[in-house]
This record gives structure tokens, sequence and C-alpha cells, in this order.
């Protein structure tokens, strides 16, 4: 009798299935949002070699990055590139250095940021790829930076969408339900969701004509926010 009651365990549409005291248990989660760690970065492998030209300073307002040369006078083909790999970094100091650099590079850019589009897709995609919450919005943000920063550059990422707009419609919905509580997250501009779909409208505007059917081939779900 205690034999008779005993559960067994299986999985679906097989013939153990039909079984008396069977039970059918369910697919493993397919784990599209488990983080996945990154492989090591050569902007830390750079960094530890000391064979970036700057240092970290301390000021009333924090932390930042004092450069040894004029920004406007760095090898941007050689640098940019190699920034925009640390983004996958989450450990102090590599993750600070590879974020201001990022910011401080594109800020004093100009027209040298255009011709190295193509060298940062791979690392955008790997940064994005982890699937890690800080790493994405640190990642997006520096999308919307690298759009606006210059003439053309927008339009230069068109045809690399299909490399990186895929973890985007994945994460596209995933806003913090804080109910009556007060989502510090979005104050932060932390919020996954938000941040994809300002994203997505950032490259919808600085992209071009062909950008938002692009942008709605990769993700469906989207619309045009120009009316």
């Amino acid at each position: 009798m205690w034999r008779n009651n005993i559960e067994l365990k299986t999985q679906g549409f097989t013939v153990k299935s039909t079984m008396k005291n069977s039970v059918v248990v369910g697919p493993p989660a397919a784990g599209a949002f488990r983080v996945r760690p990154s492989k090591p970065t050569a902007f830390r492998k750079f960094y530890e070699r000391g064979e970036f030209p700057m240092a970290l300073e301390h000021d009333s307002k924090g932390n930042r990055i004092a450069w040894k040369t004029e920004i406007e006078k760095l090898d941007y083909h050689h640098y940019l590139p190699l920034f925009f790999d640390g983004l996958c970094e989450t450990v102090h100091p590599y993750e600070f250095f590879a974020r201001q650099g990022v910011h401080d590079m594109l800020e004093h850019g100009g027209p040298k940021i255009q011709p190295v589009v193509p060298q940062l897709i791979i690392a955008i995609r790997n940064a994005l790829n982890t699937r890690n919450r800080l790493v994405i919005c640190t990642t997006l943000k520096a999308m919307q930076q690298l759009v606006m920063s210059g003439d053309m550059v927008g339009e230069a990422l068109v045809p690399y969408y299909r490399q990186i707009l895929p973890i985007l419609n994945i994460f596209k919905n995933s806003n913090l339900n804080s109910g009556d509580g007060i989502d510090y997250s979005q104050q932060r501009r932390e919020n996954v969701g938000d941040l994809i779909q300002e994203t997505l409208e950032v490259l919808e505007r600085y992209g071009g004509e062909n950008a938002f059917i692009n942008i709605k081939y990769m993700v469906p779900t989207y619309e045009s926010c120009i009316s």
C-alpha cells in the first residue's frame, strides 16, 4: 500500500507520464535573464600593465580621472574600444575607470568617434550579454552618449542593430513594480526597462530614416517616438 502512494516525477509526453502516481514536472527554466559571468577583459589587462595615460584623483566632488595627456590627442582607434571593453567590469577600480573613460572620450572625441564605431560593437554586445542589470544599465547610458556624441554616429550604428538589440528585446519589459513604495532605481536611471525604452528612442531619433524599421525588426513591440 505504501509503495502505491509513491509519486514518480517524470517529463511530460513520455510513457512514464501515463503511469499511475506519475507527477509531470515542467520544463527547466530557459535562463534568459540569468546573469552570465564575463570573460577576463582586455581593459583590465591593459590597466594592470599601467598602459593607460590616466590616474585616479580625489577631490571634494569624489573620484575622477586625471588624464596625463589631452583627451583629444588620444588614439581613439586604440583606446576607445578598450574602454568599452571594460564596461563588463563590476569591480572597483576597473568599472570606475572604464565607465568614466568612456564618458570623457565620448565627450571630447567629436569627429574621431564615428570611424571607430565598428570596433565598439563586440564590446557592447558582450556587456549586454552578461545579463547583469547593472552592467546593462551602464552600457545603455554609454550607448546613448555614443549616439549623441557626433555627426553620423547614430546612423553608423544601424547596421549593427542585429548584434546589439536582441538583449534589449528580452529585457524591454523588465520594470520593477514597487507598488506604493519609491522606486529609487528610477531616480538613479537604473531601471532596465525604462532605460531600454529611452535608448531605443535615442537610436531612432539619431539613426536616420532606416533606424525605426531596423529597431522594429529586432524589437517588435517598439513603437515610434517620432510623430
